[in-house]
Parts: C-alpha cells; sequence; structure tokens
C-alpha cells in the first residue's frame, strides 16, 4: 500500500446473516466503509471503520447545492476466490472527471485505488460467489461543509461502502423513448456522475414504469429525436451486422463497460461505430428487418437485452433474442472471474488480508 490507511475493525461481522441466494437489491450493507476528510485544501485521515450513520449538519452544502457525485463499480472473484477489481483506475479517473465539472477538489487516483483494495480486501467474505452476482462498490464525494450561500465547498467527504448484489435485470427490458423531459443538454453536467441527474430522472421513470416499462430511453434536449442513452445504463444496437452507440458529446455518460464492451466487441470481429444516432433511423431500421438486438451497458445492470421501444403511440420490436450481448456478457463476465485469459489486462487481484 502506498498509502497509510488507518483501520479499525468491527467486533463481529454480519456477514452470516446474508443469504447469497436471496441479495435485495441495494439494502444490504457490509460491515466498514472507507473515509477520507477535505479539509485547508488537501485530503486528510484516510480510514477504515464500522458502517455507521455519519452525523451532517443541517447546512450541509451538498443537501443545498448539489456538490455531490459517486462512480460505481463491483468487485468479483477468481477461481481460487481470490477478491478481483475490474479497471478501478477508470473509475478513479471518471470521479475527478465528474469533480472536475462540479467545482469540487479531485481526490488522489491512487488512494481511490489504495482505499478500494484495502476495503475489499477486508470485505472479501461479502463476495457473492454466483454468477453475475458481486460486490458492489460505492466511491462518493459530497459538500459537507455547513454554510447557506453560493460557491463551491471548501470541506468535502470521499466514502466507499459495499453492497452485495445479484443479477439486475432477469428478463428482457422494455424502454420508454422520453420526448418532453430531458437528462442532459449541450454544457450541462450530463457526462458528469452527479447526484442530480439522477434525481431529475426519477420522475420521468416512475412515468415510463407506470405506462408499463422498465427504463427511459433519453433523448436530446434540442430535437428529441438523437439518442442519448437509457436511464442507468449507455446503449448499443446492432444494425445489418455492425454495431452503433451513441458517439460522446458532453451529454452521455463515458461508460467503463461501455468502453469496454467496445473493445470486447471489436476483439471479436465487429465492426463499433460510435455516432449520432436517431430514433427514427432505429424505427426504420426495425421496419426493414435491419434491427438485430440491443442491449444496454452499466456497471450495476452489466448487459440488459432490450425487447422493444415505446415511441409515442408506437412499439419498436428490437428483438426476442440478444445473442451477442450473451455472448459479450459471458465474456465479460469470464474476465471478471478469472475464467478466461485477462487479455485486455483490466483486473487487479486483491490480497484477502493487507492488514
Amino acid at each position: 500500500m502506498k498509502n497509510n490507511i488507518t483501520v479499525t475493525k468491527t467486533e463481529k461481522s454480519k456477514v452470516s446473516e446474508l443469504d447469497f441466494n436471496n441479495i435485495p437489491l441495494g439494502t444490504t450493507f457490509t460491515d466498514h466503509m472507507f473515509i477520507c476528510d477535505y479539509e485547508n485544501g488537501q485530503w486528510i485521515n484516510p480510514r477504515i471503520e464500522p458502517l455507521k450513520p455519519i452525523a451532517t449538519h443541517p447546512a450541509a452544502m451538498a443537501l443545498h447545492y448539489g456538490q455531490a457525485i459517486f462512480e460505481g463499480m463491483k468487485a468479483t472473484v477468481d477461481k481460487e476466490g481470490n477478491p478481483m477489481l475490474f479497471r478501478a483506475n477508470k473509475n478513479a479517473a471518471r470521479l475527478n472527471t465528474s469533480a472536475d465539472r462540479m467545482g469540487m477538489p479531485n481526490f488522489p487516483e491512487d488512494l481511490f485505488v489504495d482505499g478500494l483494495k484495502q476495503l475489499v480486501a477486508i470485505e472479501h467474505s461479502w463476495i457473492p460467489p454466483k454468477d453475475g452476482s458481486a460486490l458492489y462498490l460505492r466511491p462518493f464525494m459530497y459538500a459537507d461543509e455547513p454554510f447557506i450561500g453560493m460557491r463551491a465547498a471548501t470541506h468535502y467527504k470521499f466514502i466507499i461502502m459495499a453492497s452485495p448484489a445479484g443479477p439486475f435485470f432477469s428478463k428482457r427490458i422494455k424502454l420508454w423513448a422520453e420526448k418532453h423531459y430531458i437528462r442532459a443538454a449541450h454544457g450541462g453536467t450530463g457526462e458528469a456522475k452527479a447526484a442530480g441527474n439522477y434525481a431529475a430522472a426519477i420522475r420521468p421513470t416512475e412515468l415510463a414504469k407506470a405506462k408499463g416499462y422498465d427504463q427511459v430511453l433519453w433523448l436530446d434536449a434540442v430535437e428529441h429525436k438523437y439518442i442519448q442513452e437509457v436511464g442507468t445504463m449507455n446503449i448499443f444496437f446492432k444494425i445489418d451486422g455492425a454495431f452503433v452507440t451513441p458517439k460522446r458529446d458532453g451529454s452521455i455518460l463515458d461508460g467503463i463497460t461501455r468502453m469496454s464492451v467496445i473493445a470486447v466487441l471489436r476483439d471479436k470481429g465487429y465492426d463499433v461505430v460510435e455516432r449520432a444516432i436517431t430514433i427514427n433511423e432505429i424505427k426504420e431500421a426495425a421496419n426493414k428487418g435491419l434491427l438485430e438486438e440491443a442491449f444496454g451497458t452499466g456497471t450495476a445492470v452489466g448487459i440488459a437485452y432490450i425487447q422493444e421501444i415505446g415511441v409515442n403511440e408506437e412499439t419498436i420490436h428490437v428483438s426476442d433474442e440478444s445473442p451477442v450481448g450473451l455472448e459479450v456478457n459471458n465474456t465479460l463476465n469470464a474476465i471478471k472471474t478469472g475464467k478466461v485469459v485477462d487479455k485486455f489486462n483490466w483486473m487487479t487481484k486483491i490480497e484477502k488480508e493487507l492488514v
């Protein structure tokens, strides 16, 4: 370890209370958390301690002005039971991209990775062994300075907590192409993993679910025709043998899974094009029988296979099968669990006990 991280362990672990065959989504948390404080222009006191509520002043600036960002990533185990991290350096870099956009201090990337390694080493027994399951890791940063006024905060907290998770989507999903609400506009915060982006998506997502859909398919803010991303995912379409995914233009998230899927697809010999794509193009491809499959990609969901897209009063039937999406998902899972050679050098093996 490059960084001196103080560790205080809980007296008794709760892992024995977890049913690994029935893990409720996002409600079960491990025994410990990593914390670091930002004061006087520097990050200080990195530590791991038992998970507990954190005292927050009612005037904490994150509550009033929204300086809050986060990351999502997973730890898995290989065939020998060693904990593994997937592309942690990319998450560290993306957190700082979000911090720059939100006027927050950068967090040292080596400390980000060291904190993850140490926390996962301590919590390795919480990693579910079942295929498609993992220990979900949530690094986040927020302004905890008590101040009522519009400026960048001077005090922040960076925390990593962990939650065991099973497979996210167990069925093919349906998307609603949203033409009233927007997720992001040019010059906005769409490329940042800012908490407010997700808050603004809650109401439209609930409306989509009331119509019988699983997620919102976001369109551009000006013409409401260019596809951006899905509620919690980037998106890929297979059209006439080639894959198309919306290009990064500052309005969509630079997904770690997205970039990994592009690499895997190209390694398997598929053409992948990153470009602007309209909902009408998808509809026309479906009408001509050229839309072969589509899937969403994200840390939490992995690969989510898309069955149909609702657009106004129409329904675009995508496909009933996603053979390439399934192949890519199996490849990523095999890399994450050490079942195939990691030719991309994406995985970091962690010693089970670093302290």
